[in-house]
């Protein structure tokens, strides 16, 4: 079944349709490149990249909460209403956060707390508040509480400030 003429019969095919490719992307670069693509520019616009740029210097939280904005940290509220309650004794998913600033970690009654919360400290004070609302798992490793945290610094301070004025 597979004679020399067979295998001469694919072999030419394979050829045939790689010839037709290279000539297809030859005819592809003389069409759509275009002659001076390697040229040097011929001028060039200045937009400022090259300046250096001054460093913001990043807020620490505890100038960020003197200036926090419950307002604002109200629209991050909703992040957090999923799983907690404003109002003392309403327990969810997660513990009610009525007046839980300077409030005892795993005070809440009615609600099973997870062993991790013991590594934390003893009090939710602010800035506790902010390093747990950045990365809950980071700070206690094992909580049950499952959310990816908040990066902004101002954006922790004005959710703790909100949280402080509606309790």
């Amino acid at each position: 079944m597979f004679d020399t003429m067979v295998i001469t019969k694919a072999v030419a095919a394979f050829c045939g349709a790689l010839l037709v490719f290279l000539l297809g992307n030859w005819a592809a670069m003389e069409l759509y490149v275009p002659r001076n693509a390697n040229a040097p520019q011929a001028y060039a616009i200045d937009t400022g990249a090259d300046d250096p740029v001054e460093a913001v210097a990043e807020l620490t939280f505890e100038e960020a909460f003197q200036v926090a904005d419950a307002a604002a940290g109200s629209r991050l509220w909703s992040q957090c209403r999923a799983c907690h309650a404003l109002e003392q004794g309403r327990n969810g998913v997660g513990p009610y956060l009525h007046g839980i600033v300077n409030r005892n970690i795993g005070e809440v009654d009615g609600f099973n707390y997870s062993g991790a919360l013991a590594q934390v400290g003893d009090v939710w004070t602010p800035e506790v508040l902010s390093a747990f609302i950045q990365n809950p798992g980071g700070v206690a490793p094992g909580t049950t509480m499952n959310f990816r945290g908040i990066a902004s610094v101002t954006d922790r301070a004005n959710l703790i400030a909100y949280i402080e004025s509606e309790s």
